[in-house]
């Protein structure tokens, strides 16, 4: 069974970040659906399956990949802040970001060292901050 499923598979285009970002909005939807039980929605939710379906099954890749890279260049900057978010929340943990009063730059100071004196990397200002 499982290898009549590989072959039906090979040469289709499969899975990619369109096709779980719509599972994901469509998982939203139905929890929504639970709560507000809409025959709309309930459309809403049918087509959004289908048409994973039918980009999982396609054996046409340019096209699935044409609307793969649409969606990856619309949602560029929303994934980058988020990424930039994560990394973030990560550095808090063993560090502590001030800004200089002067120049406005953002430095990295380790956390746990008690009051020290911060020299700016840009314009050598000094100025005192508790790590």
């Amino acid at each position: 069974m499982r290898e009549k499923f590989y072959r039906f598979m090979q040469g289709r285009y499969g899975q990619d970040q369109l096709s779980r970002f719509l599972l994901i909005l469509d998982l939203i939807f139905l929890i929504a659906n639970i709560f507000l039980r809409s025959s709309i929605l309930s459309a809403i939710i049918l087509i959004v399956i289908i048409f994973i379906y039918f980009r999982m099954f396609s054996r046409n890749h340019a096209a699935r990949y044409a609307e793969n890279q649409r969606y990856l260049n619309a949602t560029a900057r929303f994934r980058y802040w988020l990424d930039q978010q994560k990394k973030l929340a990560n550095e808090r943990k063993y560090h502590r970001i001030y800004v200089c009063p002067k120049c406005k730059q953002k430095i990295r100071i380790p956390k746990g060292k008690g009051k020290i004196m911060v020299r700016c990397p840009k314009c050598h200002h000094e100025f005192q901050r508790r790590s």
